[in-house]
């Protein structure tokens, strides 16, 4: 044995764990036929369930709001794009424009819902409803929905709105994630070679979700990234700029080419090429655009497998935020009201998909059409290839506490998915995004922690939570990686060194937190063979009970699967 073990943790293999989810819909823990009992639409309190018990806790169905605006409450504006994962908030508002008997009017906001897909614009529009604060406190408010893994870099308008006298405020509530929507759809060969992406190219709305996705993706499976959208390496994936998630679908449909300059290695041969889009990261109705016009392409991978990746986030001014902060506390208390009712009752979500289509405007695209890909679909597409297709999630008070960080023995996983695709984006566009805002200077828990204690030992709804059984098979491999974690000498116990390996080895993981991980550990081929056989063994489960420690939601028992590594041979 060396002076320093040493370990790699080889191989961290991500698979899709269908048993635990089909599991969990199968034990209507959370999906139970509610009574006929209405709700309190100003509370999040729930009638006390006859077992008293919160995992048979039933959330009675409340009555659907009507269709009148209401004209009541604290004026505020909610820019969203087309996204499924509003629908607790569809419902909450109960149109377009807060409707008489909906959640948000019993709590006394009167929003306005409108759609905005161009993020450039939603920036802009925070920066002017800051400046009509300044100059007119009456104002509407305005909040913006983003993916919350885009948020690091939509913090760049951070500069602007300090020049306006305020800063970026988070809504500490999410109404919910997207849950396999957003997605890298490429040819149906990368599933089983990744290295098969190389030299082809991606279109996507650069720096946003789906773009993350796709670098993600590339970096789990070791996979070069050009950075540079206007040349084209063919030792990397490359990528081609869309203005918005449907530009890049329609990339891929029409098929365009674009002229590029060829490089290797970083310089330029002065050879121009042409490129297609080979693949696509997009979301619905994106994919479903893709699947009916053209087909050929299929889910490499999908916030179904990262799926902490993307919380909706809503985003604010701090100007707004700090002078209306009991709106704020409605806003969240009615929104998590509206997402027990759409989690729970096909008649809510069947209303909130009917609002959804009212808001995002489309003709041909009625409430059932978001409906379907809310739920998430198979379908075969115009190649007569099977895809999946949708696929988002509502979250609940509970929900939010385990996002956040505020549930036992919970960490904050949206700090940990903020860093992870902050530092990527931060590394790979050193120039537009040299550094962004540190998560702590736009998220304010204290209303989370003010509503917490104010329902504490009450009877709510429980937090969808994800359970691994520790027979659970590895089907199908995601993405590959190694770590380099230091270990004490012929020991399973951690250097000091270890600790900041340890803490990026979380980051990255807790974003896939729905997948089985499987963690190798090996030493070098000094000493007894068997020995060092059981301290490979001890070194992963020494990692495996780190994360475990670290964050019992993000990596419940047997989330990971250990087993040692045969040392390299001399």
């Amino acid at each position: 044995m060396t002076t320093r073990g040493k370990i790699v943790l080889g191989a961290l293999i991500f698979a899709l764990l269908y048993f635990g989810i089909n599991k969990l819909i199968a034990s209507n823990k959370f999906f139970q036929k509610a009574d006929t009992q209405s709700v309190l639409l100003s509370s999040i309190e729930l009638p006390a369930a006859p077992s008293g018990s919160r995992a048979n806790l039933v959330v009675p169905l409340a009555p659907l709001p009507g269709t009148a605006p209401a004209e009541n409450g604290t004026p505020v504006v909610w820019e969203v794009m087309a996204w499924n994962s509003q629908m607790a908030g569809m419902l909450a508002n109960g149109g377009p424009r807060t409707t008489m008997g909906s959640a948000l009017a019993a709590n006394k906001v009167d929003m306005q819902i409108t759609r905005q897909d161009d993020v450039a614009k939603m920036q802009a529009d925070l920066v002017k409803n800051a400046l009509d604060l300044q100059s007119n406190p009456s104002t509407p408010g305005l909040i913006v929905s983003i993916m919350g893994d885009g948020l690091p870099a939509f913090s760049a308008v951070q500069r602007q709105l300090e020049k306006a006298g305020t800063s970026l405020q988070i809504i500490p509530y999410s109404v919910g994630k997207s849950f396999g929507e957003d997605k890298l759809m490429g040819p149906k060969e990368w599933l089983d070679n990744p290295k098969a992406a190389l030299g082809k190219t991606v279109a996507c709305y650069l720096r946003d979700g789906d773009h993350n996705i796709a670098l993600k993706w590339c970096a789990d499976n070791g996979l070069k990234v050009n950075p540079d959208e206007t040349t084209y390496d063919p030792e990397a994936v490359n990528f081609m700029a869309a203005s918005d998630f449907l530009v890049a679908a329609e990339k891929y449909i029409t098929g365009k080419p674009e002229s590029r300059t060829k490089v290797v290695s970083g310089h330029s041969t002065g050879v121009q090429v042409d490129v297609v889009a080979d693949a696509v990261a997009t979301w619905t109705p994106g994919d479903v655009n893709i699947a009916k016009q053209k087909g050929g392409l299929v889910n490499i991978v999908s916030t179904k497998d990262y799926s902490n990746q993307m919380p909706n986030i809503m985003v604010t001014t701090k100007r707004w935020y700090d002078a209306h902060q009991p709106a704020v506390l409605s806003l969240m208390t009615a929104f998590a009201v509206a997402g027990d009712q759409v989690k729970s009752h096909p008649e809510a979500l069947s209303r909130a998909a009917d609002i959804s289509a009212q808001v995002y405007g489309d003709q041909d695209k009625p409430g059932a059409y978001w409906l379907k890909y809310y739920k998430g679909t198979s379908e075969a597409d115009r190649t007569g290839q099977v895809v999946e297709l949708g696929g988002s999630k509502a979250f609940n008070f509970n929900d939010n506490l385990t996002l956040f960080g505020l549930d036992n023995g919970g960490t904050n996983i949206y700090a940990a998915v903020y860093k992870t695709f902050g530092d990527v984006q931060s590394k790979l566009y050193p120039k537009e995004l040299p550094s962004y805002v540190p998560l702590a200077n736009m998220l304010d828990l204290s209303l989370l922690r003010k509503l917490q204690a104010q329902y504490k030992g009450k009877n709510l709804a429980p937090a969808e939570t994800q359970s691994f059984a520790a027979d659970d098979e590895i089907r199908r491999s995601v993405s590959k990686r190694a770590w380099n974690i230091e270990f004490n000498t012929g020991q399973s116990t951690f250097t000091p060194a270890a600790q900041r390996e340890l803490s990026q080895l979380f980051d990255d993981l807790v974003v896939a937190g729905r997948l089985k991980v499987a963690v190798h550990g090996y030493t070098d081929n000094t000493g007894n063979p068997d020995k060092n056989q059981q301290l490979s063994q001890a070194r992963a489960e020494a990692v495996a009970h780190w994360l475990e420690a670290k964050s019992a939601s993000a990596f419940p028992k047997a989330a990971c699967r250990c087993t040692p590594t045969a040392p390299p041979t001399r």
